[in-house]
């Protein structure tokens, strides 16, 4: 599965564990993924999408037809 918001674009980014005595290992920061449905009343459907917290936030501001038309643009998603 991939680790994609479908709205925003983040995805998994890679970076250090530092321990407290400065040892540095590899680690992922994992982005904060909701598996959510949404309804889009200018097409009169439901749709369910892979969006992280910051997605949700943006379609609770903007709406959800225009982030998907943001998405789309930016190539993160085809309607």
């Amino acid at each position: 599965m991939s680790k994609v918001c479908e709205i925003t674009g983040k995805r998994v980014i890679s970076g250090n564990h530092v321990s407290h005595s400065n040892i540095k290992t590899r680690r992922k920061f994992y982005p904060n993924l909701q598996v959510k449905k949404f309804y889009v009343p200018e097409v009169d459907a439901w749709i369910t999408l892979k969006v992280s917290a910051r997605g949700i936030k943006n379609i609770s501001k903007k709406g959800i037809y225009n982030c998907l038309l943001d998405a789309e643009a930016n190539g993160l998603i085809r309607l």
